[in-house]
This record gives structure tokens, sequence and C-alpha cells, in this order.
């Protein structure tokens, strides 16, 4: 069987496809076995969903099809192939790696920056510590990650005020070059930041 999407995506006629050896010709030598494997589960009447599979068109070009295998049984209920219905998701596959490139990009960025660089989760918890923010403050990222911002590392008079920044922040509302003082970890000096609170949104837009 090879249907009109598979003509369209892959460039094989049907007249060219019908009767070859789907592995063989279709197929790069690398992922073979694990394809061969799906087919021979789904031939034993075992069949297989969402299997990411990995096809390679007339002219080259590598496709990623999301394939339910399904056992083709005829009336008597004897096994007599397997039916491929498939998904191309190679744009989509495309769009995340892009996604996961710019987020490690990003992490590095924020990891490397020449000023400190802390986030909080909905709860007020330390949930972004970078290298500037230890090598002035003293605290590691392993001291820092999952503690309470403000009242672990803000002084006392100015937490209320801190507070009131990285709340509205939380609700949506950015604030920038607002000033507050730092202490280090052994209190030897006290450290005046210039700090812009951002919302943070997650892929759906929400604030987390």
């Amino acid at each position: 069987e090879w249907n009109r999407k598979a003509v369209s995506i892959l460039g094989y006629t049907k007249a060219e496809a019908i009767g070859k050896n789907l592995v063989d010709t279709f197929i790069q030598p690398e992922d073979r076995k694990s394809v061969s494997d799906v087919l021979w589960k789904a031939l034993a009447g075992k069949e297989t969903a969402n299997y990411e599979l990995p096809l390679l068109s007339k002219h080259g070009e590598r496709f990623t099809i999301l394939l339910n295998a399904t056992t083709r049984r005829d009336a008597k209920g004897n096994i007599t192939g397997v039916v491929g219905v498939g998904q191309d998701i190679t744009e989509l596959n495309q769009v995340m790696a892009e996604s996961k490139r710019v987020a490690d990009d990003l992490t590095r960025l924020i990891e490397t920056a020449n000023a400190p660089i802390f986030g909080i989760d909905v709860h007020g918890n330390v949930s972004e510590w970078n290298a500037k923010a230890s090598s002035l403050l003293g605290y590691s990222k392993m001291e820092a990650m999952g503690k309470n911002l403000v009242s672990g590392f803000i002084t006392q008079e100015f937490r209320e005020s801190v507070n009131q920044v990285l709340s509205s922040a939380l609700l949506g509302t950015e604030t920038a070059n607002f000033e507050f003082p730092l202490f280090t970890k052994h209190f030897e000096r006290k450290i005046q930041i210039l700090m812009s609170a951002t919302p943070r949104r997650g892929p759906d837009g929400q604030i987390i």
C-alpha cells in the first residue's frame, strides 16, 4: 500500500514503491534494525503506536513520520501484512530542535553574563542563580536554589519593598532599575544591586 500523501512526501510514485522492500529501500542503514523490529512485531500481532519513523525521500531528503504500525488481517483473522498510518512531523521536530537551541543559548547567556542574574518561581523560591551572582554574594548555585529569595538573601529593612517588586512581576508588571542592598554570605560587605524584575513565562504564556 502506498497512498498519495506518501507519494507527495517521498517523491516515489505508487508504481515505483509497490513491491519494493520498505526497510532496504526507504530507510537509512543506521535506522533499519529498529524499524525492522517494529514491523516484525506488527507481523507477530503486536502493534506499535507513535513510533518516529525516519524515511529518506527519492531526492535524499530526510523525513520523520509519527507512525502507528497496525497488523493487517484477512477475513479469517490471519495476518497478511502491516499497515502504517503516519503523520509527517519533520517540520515540528525542526521547530522543537530550534526552540531547544534557543533555550540552550539563553541558558548559556544567563550563566555567563557579567551581571548577577537570579530568578524565582511563583512561590518566591530561587530557580535561577548564575555564576556572577555566586561570585558576588558567595553562595553557590547549589546553596541558593530552592531557597526563598526575600527571606534568605534580602536584609530585613528591604524585604517588604523587594517582595512588592517581585510580587508585581509575578502578576505581569515589570520593574526597571530598582535599587536595593545585598549582603554577601558572611556579611563581609554590602553590595548595591540595580534590579530589573521581568516575568518569566512558560511555552503556554503563563508566568512560571
